[in-house]
């Protein structure tokens, strides 16, 4: 290789190292894609439509081998039906368990009432040291004033 070829060659890839720290300086980790896609195959989808009460007909991609459901929320807020096919039924949603709910499986509303009951008494008690300790400080700042 001759010596004409090396420089080219090495300022040919001094510039695609420039072109890279430029192009990756400004952006964020993932948040654009420099690849291109003219050599990916994309998963095969099914656009599935769907409709609402008031009429408006909107389209959902759903992957090829996706089951579909029989109902959609739209992007305006209402749901819609799926317009052809079968969808698939939605599960029953379970409540969600609330603190109240997993409480009352530990313990009995007779062990609640007495954990209640002591600890207002301890909050009792020391409201009671808290005014007793102020009020000894407001006498001795009193006696340390004359």
């Amino acid at each position: 290789m001759g010596v004409l070829a090396r420089t080219l060659l090495s300022l040919d890839v001094k510039d695609d190292v420039a072109m890279a720290d430029r192009v990756l300086r400004g952006s964020r980790m993932g948040a654009v894609s420099y690849e291109t896609d003219r050599d990916h195959d994309l998963a095969p989808r099914q656009m599935v439509k769907y409709r609402t009460a008031a009429g408006e007909i909107y389209e959902v991609p759903f992957a090829h081998d996706a089951e579909v459901p029989e109902e959609w929320l739209c992007k305006n807020g209402q749901w819609g039906t799926l317009v052809e096919g079968e969808g698939v039924e939605s599960k029953p949603v379970k409540p969600p368990r609330t603190h109240w709910d997993m409480l009352r499986e530990r313990r009995s509303i007779e062990e609640l009432d007495e954990l209640l009951e002591q600890r207002i008494d301890a909050l009792r008690k020391r409201r009671r040291s808290a005014a007793r300790m102020l009020k000894e400080q407001q006498e001795e700042q009193a006696k340390n004033a004359k």
